[in-house]
């Protein structure tokens, strides 16, 4: 699906709906920023593009074995998981939610780059990382900031 494939419910001549997309991962900061963004897709008509990225560890790559499929497991159940709430965030009462979950495998920060640019996304959100070790190598939030072509909310 391109960006010219999205829903477009504005009237003729009128600017194009606003395409938002928000990073989530299961983690309690990336499902704040999915609130966040629904609330906002919802009140704006914004097309909202959830994406949920498996991360690939260097570990279960050279060393395949009970944990790797542990880890696939545990990416399937929060998949699942992400499904099943974006089918109750359609039922909600409230303004309607236009939206879509992409699950892809990769860098986080590439993958939703990527679907930025390929969905001409106005945005960008993102929670931010409670990982100290992000503090010295910088998070997620940090590196889309630094170099997206489109605002990055970091929701907190």
């Amino acid at each position: 699906m391109s960006g010219s494939d999205i829903p477009d419910l504005s009237p003729e001549g009128s600017p194009r709906r606003l395409v938002m997309l928000v990073g989530v991962d299961g983690s309690e900061s990336s499902l704040r920023a999915r609130a966040y963004a629904v609330g906002l897709a919802r009140r704006s008509e914004a097309y909202l593009i959830m994406v949920y990225v498996r991360q690939l560890s260097t570990m279960t790559a050279f060393a395949p074995g009970p944990g790797t499929a542990a880890i696939e497991e545990a990416g399937d159940e929060v998949a699942a998981e992400l499904r099943r709430e974006m089918t109750l965030l359609a039922e909600e009462p409230g303004p309607p939610l236009d939206a879509e979950l992409i699950e892809c495998t990769g860098s986080p920060f590439q993958a939703l780059n990527q679907i930025a640019a390929e969905r001409r996304a106005d945005a960008i959100i993102v929670g931010a990382s409670k990982q100290a070790g992000h503090r010295f190598v910088g998070s997620l939030a940090v590196h889309l900031v630094r170099n997206a072509a489109c605002p990055v909310t970091v929701v907190p």
